[in-house]
């Protein structure tokens, strides 16, 4: 077996263009495979980090589903659904009373227009997250305060413009001053800075803390209700409570909405639970869609394999006659063109394996997720490169091993 497979990898290296050629058809294949499944594996090990914003126990709603794409009469349902509107917002939380932990308020602008922030001359990028929330943001979106205070229930109900902002913004508005009791100039507003918001990270590539909050209040006056849509979250005192919490979210919801019992409701409802299982749908979609493209990638490149080696037979028809003509068994010519197959495919399929973690971690670092080694697809990849190499290179083996010795060395 060790002369074989030194014969291999010597009548590979004599056509090194040819082999490299073949080899990447595999390693294509093998690199769209493995490199999605890296970057999903990263990302579904990050998921409890990177998207459980939320808080625990509770629930947001909102106009439109989370994790589906809609179109055609589907989207015009959910466009045509009224917005959340800050009185419904505030009826909802006093209908709500006591029987919740919180209920926080907060709308954003969502990049409609870009925002930039800017004091005495210096500029923040514009693409910030700019919104209006209440004294329960910090809680429902798991921010802390750094420096400074929080909103207060006055600054909410007295309209205040104050403003809270994130580290990004200390950092590129006040790089050698403290940035409280300053002014700072958002969407063509000024405000005054009341406290900052401690360093957070990123998350699925978003900075978080390049933010700027002011009083929901102060938000909708500023810039007009009828634009923007309200988030209202809820936190139920307990987990033993949060579904007769969510029972009765939905209630008031339907209440403050004015829907009939008959009519069904106009607002969807998440949670961290529901946002990593719409996640885990859309990877498992895009898992499937990389195995069926890596699937007729391998296909194709086994196609190739069997016909490099169908030729490498023919070129070495003479060489194949005198050493059977000197003994060599059946069993050892098929053997030595069997393993130059699977050697083709695997290195073929190790190149894809190594460049697809690469590419695949690249993305996890991108989006702040954990670098992985998917070993289970690694040793599944290089499973199916064997066996597409004795699958593909079985008949040029087998054809090889049939030559007739006299036929053989009259070949020319």
């Amino acid at each position: 077996m060790n002369e074989i497979l030194k014969m291999a990898f010597g009548s590979l290296g004599v056509n090194k263009l040819r082999s490299f050629l073949t080899m990447s058809g595999i390693t294509i294949g093998v690199f769209s495979v493995i490199g999605v499944m890296t970057a999903v594996s990263a990302l579904r090990g990050s998921i409890e980090t990177g998207l459980s914003f939320l808080g625990s126990n509770i629930f947001q709603f909102a106009k439109w589903p989370i994790g589906i794409v809609v179109s055609g009469a589907e989207q015009h349902k959910y466009e045509s659904r009224r917005k959340f509107t800050l009185q419904m917002a505030q009826r909802y939380r006093d209908l709500m009373g006591g029987s919740v932990e919180i209920v926080c308020l907060k709308a954003f602008t969502n990049g409609n227009p870009p925002v930039q922030a800017t004091y005495n001359g210096h500029k923040t990028t514009a693409d910030i997250t700019f919104g209006g929330t209440d004294q329960n943001f910090l809680v429902t979106n798991q921010f802390a305060i750094d420096t400074g205070r929080n909103f207060t229930a006055e600054d909410v109900d007295l309209i205040r413009p104050v403003a809270i902002i994130g580290q990004e913004l200390v950092k590129r508005l006040y790089p050698s001053e403290t940035p409280l009791g300053k002014r700072v100039k958002a969407n063509g507003r000024t405000y005054t800075v009341i406290g900052t918001f401690a360093t957070k990270g990123t998350a699925f590539g978003e900075n978080e803390d390049n933010i700027l909050m002011i009083p929901i209040t102060r938000f909708m006056t500023d810039f007009g209700q009828e634009k923007y849509n309200v988030n209202i979250a809820t936190q139920s005192h307990s987990q033993m409570e949060y579904g007769a919490t969510l029972d009765k979210g939905i209630g008031a919801m339907r209440v403050v909405r004015g829907l009939r019992p008959d009519q069904q409701n106009d607002f969807e409802t998440y949670s961290n639970d529901s946002l990593i299982a719409a996640f885990a749908k859309i990877a498992d979609v895009v898992s499937a869609g990389a195995f069926i493209i890596s699937a007729i990638a391998l296909l194709a490149a086994g196609v190739g394999i069997m016909n490099i080696m169908l030729v490498s037979v023919t070129e070495r028809t003479r060489e194949i006659g005198i050493r059977k003509a000197v003994g060599a068994r059946k069993i050892t010519i098929l053997t030595q063109f069997l393993v130059e197959a699977v050697v083709l495919s695997v290195t073929g399929g190790l190149g894809g394996i190594l460049l697809g973690t690469v590419a695949g971690n690249g993305l996890a670092v991108m989006l702040s997720a954990a670098i992985v080694f998917p070993w289970g697809w690694a040793a599944a990849g290089v499973v199916v490169c064997s066996l597409i190499g004795i699958v593909f290179g079985m008949y040029p083996a087998w054809k090889a091993a049939s030559l007739d010795p006299i036929d053989a060395l009259r070949f020319e």
